[in-house]
């Protein structure tokens, strides 16, 4: 975790670093192979958006893919992304149901934005739908309830 914040702060140049996307993707490979998917998925945003490198897809879907085989459900939203922009509307929908059913409400939007406009059924918004209200009951507490009565910020729901 370490790795993956330092990563983060050179990124942003934050707390008196300089702002260095070359170290931060270093130290994000770092994170990576000690097993925090995230920073794939951080480096894949780099590779995307040309942060650091030159702007390489194959390489950002490469690190995107790393990080949704570790379990970072905002990469299994990159690629839904990816292959929506591609045409490979089924393949988008595989990833974003993925990120719902792990809560992802982006890719619930996303599911939505592609039903309205015809590219999903009744069914695929459906069963977006229950697996988004199956995340939230298993996530639901009291702790999380009483914090997001306190303030929006901590509201999960």
């Amino acid at each position: 975790l370490a790795f993956a914040m330092m990563g983060d702060y050179f990124d942003r140049g934050e707390y008196d670093l300089p702002q260095d996307y070359s170290k931060a993707i270093e130290l994000w490979q770092r994170a990576g192979k000690l097993g925090y998917p995230k920073s794939y998925n951080n480096i894949g945003c780099s590779y995307e958006c040309g942060r650091g490198v030159e702007v390489e897809k194959k390489k950002a879907i490469h690190y995107f893919e790393l990080a949704a085989i570790g379990g970072e459900v905002i990469a299994r939203y990159n690629l839904g992304l990816v292959e929506q922009e591609r045409g490979n509307i089924d393949r988008a929908l595989k990833h974003y149901t993925i990120a719902v059913r792990d809560g992802e409400s982006d890719s619930l939007e996303m599911i939505k934005r592609l039903y309205s406009n015809g590219h999903a059924t009744k069914e695929d918004y459906t069963k977006a739908l229950q697996l988004y209200q199956t995340y939230l009951g298993d996530i639901k507490s009291k702790q999380r309830d009483e914090a997001a009565a306190f303030s929006e910020e901590y509201r999960y729901y």
